[in-house]
């Protein structure tokens, strides 16, 4: 082959594994087999052989159809073995396939064939007439820890299942192609041979063989052009490497493979990293989607400098991944426990992460600001999430924001904060007092509706206390250990429904936040569904104040002029329990609400 000459072969499983390939260290991780972030997916080696089945079925004693399996493209190293560019994850699975179909062979007392074992290893002589042994495929990213070698040479029993996640899709592939083979064929060894026969001489790939790595990188991102086949952040990959030079492949491996330990070990994805880090870093419109971001890299290599300086590039990316990965641990940049952070977690569940781009652009900031802006995040996130601002809109007003706190100076946040954060809430006010007077347990999800609680809860322990290790985590009041308490249960006894009067078992009552509090599961356990007068002493056996003062805040009062003492007199208490001490405390509530997320009173919708 000349320099620049590019051979393309259509060939079969049996021509293909007459050479040898190595899949570079810098190469994606065999993916197939295992499922998305979504818990989606998953099922691509089952498909992959299900798709072959169907067409040897077809096949008759004198025609049997071709099934082609996709395109890979291979440059040739020094030592004649062809470095795999694309195409690894189906050329794997064919190649775990053969060492399966073998182990099934064994186990049923079949005969192997000489050329099954040759497809699957074989040895070689170089021009100096040197032996050598080697598998038709090696796979050499560390991940992959050698397990391939043990199917390779019908070790599979004792091959590791656990580890990295190489190891754990390649071993999850093997057995799946085990399954398959024993639920189709079981012990027929003529139909497993005749299987064999098919899928090496019928099924069939084209092999794109380029002089160089380089043009194999091009070659392989004009097939994959616009995510085709793979996303953006595989075409990202591959098109750093395009453009490093040959003396930064190794550092740029070890970086990029940090890059996405990170995002992998908070079960992130990766796009969504991606996709984030770039409307945080660039003056991006939010409207901005996963398909559309190779494109964007594509049309803009000197905004990120990623063509002329790759590993440069993968490294501000790595560092943004482990702030990414620590703001999904509920930490702050440096991996230290950032409380705004962990409740807006608490807040918003694993779903909830478009806040990660503030975060990501406001990480330059010191500390003390850092903290605030995560704590005003979360207060204003709840404003949102409550006054069912859509999430379109809300990200929208995030990425607005974050455009504008990459540039804020120090002395600039204070204004920062109260022009986007502090005003926002102030301009949903309204709709905040008008939801919070009239909702009803329902309305949030389950986690959503245990913040709320926790929150206020905690906010009067602190103000009453002060901080401690048991006060000043949210994640200590949303716990298992508390529960939600509906002070007037749909179950009640006769004896709660007769205290309570009219509407005792109204749904619309019973599910009113004036009508749940938080309180300790064994104590909850202890007052099952009695009556108020009966509870109310349970009720002060609490240790969360804002639930002790429930009856009565006499009980409570320290001193003249102490801090419990001002705390406590500034909550409303209920000795009897009613439909309009429900409709009374939802009142209180929601004006707490107002103090704890920092939301200006309205007095015509929440009066005094």
């Amino acid at each position: 082959m000349t320099e620049q000459s590019i051979v393309s072969q259509d060939m079969t499983l049996k021509r293909l594994f007459q050479d040898f390939y190595r899949v570079p260290d810098y190469q994606r991780e065999y993916v197939w087999g295992e499922a998305d972030a979504k818990g989606e997916g998953g099922d691509q080696v089952d498909q992959f052989l299900s798709d072959i089945h169907i067409e040897f079925e077809a096949a008759t004693k004198h025609f049997a159809p071709e099934y082609f399996i996709g395109t890979i493209v291979v440059c040739k190293g020094e030592d004649q073995v062809f470095e795999l560019i694309d195409g690894q994850q189906r050329t794997t699975t064919a190649y775990l396939t053969l060492c399966a179909i073998r182990d099934a062979l064994t186990d049923i007392g079949a005969a192997v064939p000489e050329e099954l074992g040759n497809q699957i290893a074989a040895s070689t002589i170089d021009w100096q007439g040197l032996t050598t042994y080697r598998l038709r495929l090696d796979v050499q990213y560390e991940d992959a820890g050698g397990v391939l070698q043990g199917y390779a040479e019908g070790k599979a029993a004792e091959t590791p299942r656990d580890g990295s996640r190489s190891i754990r899709n390649l071993g999850g592939a093997y057995d799946t192609v085990r399954e398959f083979l024993s639920t189709t064929f079981g012990e027929d060894k003529a139909q497993l041979l005749r299987f064999y026969g098919y899928l090496t001489n019928k099924v069939k790939v084209i092999r794109i063989e380029t002089p160089t790595i380089a043009k194999a990188l091009k070659i392989f991102e004009t097939i994959n052009d616009r995510g085709v086949g793979l996303d953006a952040m595989d075409l990202l990959k591959n098109l750093l490497f395009m453009h490093a030079k040959g003396q930064e492949f190794t550092e740029l491996k070890s970086v990029w493979k940090a890059l996405t330990d990170e995002i992998y070990a908070v079960n992130e994805k990766p796009l969504r990293f991606l996709r984030y880090y770039l409307l945080a870093t660039f003056d991006l419109d939010s409207k901005l989607r996963e398909d559309a971001i190779y494109d964007w890299f594509q049309k803009n290599p000197k905004l990120t400098g990623h063509t002329t300086e790759p590993l440069a590039f993968a490294k501000r990316l790595r560092e943004a991944a482990r702030a990414y990965a620590n703001f999904s641990r509920g930490k702050n940049v440096l991996g230290q426990p950032e409380p705004g952070i962990e409740n807006t977690r608490l807040l918003g569940g694993q779903s909830i992460k478009q806040h990660f781009m503030l975060l990501l652009a406001g990480r330059h900031l010191p500390a003390p600001q850092f903290t605030r802006l995560a704590a005003e995040v979360e207060k204003t996130m709840f404003v949102w999430l409550v006054t069912w601002v859509s999430a379109k809109e809300y990200e929208r007003k995030i990425v607005d924001a974050a455009h504008k706190l990459r540039h804020i100076k120090p002395d600039e946040f204070d204004a920062f904060i109260a022009e986007t954060f502090v005003k926002e809430r102030a301009d949903l006010a309204p709709q905040f007092a008008r939801t919070m007077k009239e909702m009803k347990s329902t309305w949030l999800r389950q986690f959503r509706l245990r913040y709320l609680l926790a929150k206020i809860t905690q906010a009067v322990d602190l103000q009453a206390y002060g901080p401690s290790e048991s006060r000043d985590r949210l994640a200590d009041y949303t716990a298992g250990g508390n529960d939600i308490e509906h002070i007037m249960a749909a179950g009640a006894d006769a004896a709660a429904i007769a205290e309570f009067g009219e509407h005792a078992q109204d749904e619309a009552v019973i599910q009113s936040l004036g009508n749940l509090l938080l309180i300790e599961k064994s104590i909850n356990r202890s007052i099952s569904n009695t009556q108020y007068s009966e509870k109310i002493k349970s009720y002060a056996q609490s240790k969360f104040l804002l639930t002790r003062c429930q009856a009565d805040t006499d009980a409570q009062l320290v001193g003249v002029a102490d801090q419990i003492t001002k705390t406590v007199q500034a909550l409303d208490c209920w000795p009897k329990w009613t439909v309009a001490d429900v409709e009374a405390r939802q009142l209180f509530l929601t004006r707490l609400a107002c103090r704890v997320w920092d939301v200006p009173v309205v007095e015509e919708v929440v009066p005094a």
